[in-house]
């Protein structure tokens, strides 16, 4: 509450507020959550690190925290009837409970302890002894997770050596892998093994997969939405993959997995950290086609991914 103003109670602006984006990404990310079974979850924080006697009690209180009920209701679920919750804790030798934290009975002029836990992305998107066997039958046979189920005819999950040192991560799935249920097939696939066998490698030898893995309509650009529900699925192949090497193919993957809105060009001929590998990234062979200068500019930066691999520089013939 904020202090009194002309002998009235001055409402103050939420600071809280969260911007639509960020919003639907979320929420997106909490469905995705409750479909596949996992518990919500939440980090307490402390509303102060401790309490000032010369205060007033008055907002010195306990702060509700956001429960799995709450959660739910953000998505458009129902949630099941639960009991009201008793929040107890321990502040040197004073105990404090809240029997309902959200209607305030019980509540004492003291902070909760800060719990010391994962944040809410870091905890989802690992999962002890994931395999890739493991997360395409989470996504199944037919996935509903995202409105991109309404027009596709598969499911794309990835295709390679489940032990690569090398992953490309391309945008997404176009009408040939539709049609084929396998990614990078089609005339954009055909120059990106071209490419791959210039680095002295067959396609078996790494691993190709999207952010999301079901066509978008007409090949358009993947949505926030869809890209928050699908890209969890990514991050566990490259956590079950753990590659020394990820080449981004597009803007799309680039800033998916580096959380950025920086151009391609600010991104290229650099090495970025994706938790133990190192990422690069470079323009998607489809690009290339429309654009042929850029061959060699792409071929530039798998050179960089060849030296960081080990692999033997082709030589140039006389």
């Amino acid at each position: 509450m904020c202090p009194p103003h002309f002998g009235r109670t001055r409402r103050c602006a939420p600071t809280n507020s969260v911007n639509p984006d960020t919003r639907a990404k979320l929420e997106a990310r909490l469905k995705y959550y409750r479909d596949v079974g996992i518990p919500a979850f939440y980090r307490d924080r402390a509303a102060s690190a401790a309490a000032d006697p010369s205060r007033e009690s008055v907002g010195v209180g306990l702060r509700p925290a956001r429960d799995a009920v709450s959660a739910d209701a953000r998505v458009g679920l129902k949630p099941a009837p639960t009991k009201a919750p008793t929040v107890q804790g321990k502040i040197g030798d004073l105990k404090v409970a809240a029997t309902d934290a959200h209607s305030g009975i019980g509540r004492a002029p003291v902070a909760l302890p800060v719990m010391q836990a994962p944040g809410l992305f870091d905890a989802a998107d690992r999962v002890e002894g994931d395999t890739l066997e493991r997360i395409q039958a989470d996504i199944g046979p037919d996935c509903r997770l995202c409105k991109l189920c309404r027009k596709r005819k598969s499911i794309v999950f990835g295709v390679g050596n489940p032990k690569a040192e090398l992953v490309f991560v391309g945008e997404g799935p176009g009408a040939d892998e539709d049609a084929q249920g396998e990614p990078f097939v089609g005339r954009a696939g055909k120059l990106l093994t071209q490419m791959i066998e210039a680095m002295g490698l067959k396609r078996s030898d790494v691993y190709i997969c999207n952010v999301v893995k079901c066509r978008p309509p007409e090949n358009r650009t993947p949505e926030p939405d869809e890209i928050a529900t699908c890209s969890p699925f990514l991050f566990r192949q490259l956590d079950a993959i753990k590659p020394k090497v990820i080449v981004c193919l597009g803007s799309v993957a680039a800033k998916t997995l580096l959380d950025t809105n920086a151009s391609m060009g600010k991104l290229r001929q650099q090495w970025f950290e994706y938790k133990s590998s190192k990422l690069l990234a470079t323009y998607h062979p489809a690009y290339c086609l429309r654009n042929p200068p850029s061959k060699a500019d792409v071929w530039k930066d798998l050179q960089m991914a060849m030296k960081e691999l080990g692999l033997e520089q082709p030589k140039r013939k006389k």
